[in-house]
C-alpha cells in the first residue's frame, strides 16, 4: 500500500473518530464506498453526514448541508442538498468549526 493511501485512511479514521466522540448517540453504517453516520438507524435516509475516501482527500458530506450555517464558506457543492468538506491532512482541520458543523447536522436530521 502506498504512503499516501496510508495517510488517507489514517485520517479517514481520525474524522470518524471524531464524529462519534462529537455525536455521541450516533451510529454508522457502511454505505456508498464510505461511511454514514445516524442518529436514527431504523430510518433509511436519516444520515446526517459520511465520510469518503479520494485517491488524494478525505471528505466529510453533509446530508443536508445547503440549510447549514456556514459564516466562513468553507462548503463547497452545488447540488440540492448536500455540502461538503475535503481534507488532505488532519492539519487541515479546524476542529472547532467542524464540530459546530456536525452539530447542527446532527440536529437537523433529529
Amino acid at each position: 500500500m502506498s504512503e499516501s493511501i496510508l495517510e488517507l485512511t489514517s485520517l479517514a479514521d481520525e474524522l470518524e473518530s471524531y464524529i462519534r466522540v462529537v455525536i455521541p448517540g450516533s451510529k454508522t453504517v457502511n454505505k456508498y464506498g464510505g461511511t454514514l453516520f445516524t442518529l436514527k438507524p431504523e430510518e433509511k435516509e436519516a444520515q446526517f453526514c459520511g465520510v469518503f475516501m479520494y485517491k488524494k482527500h478525505v471528505q466529510i458530506s453533509f446530508s443536508n448541508g445547503v440549510d447549514l450555517k456556514d459564516p466562513r464558506n468553507q462548503l463547497l457543492g452545488s447540488g440540492k442538498r448536500r455540502r461538503h468538506l475535503n481534507f488532505s491532512s488532519s492539519k487541515d482541520i479546524d476542529f472547532t468549526e467542524l464540530e459546530k458543523l456536525l452539530k447542527q447536522a446532527s440536529r437537523l436530521s433529529a
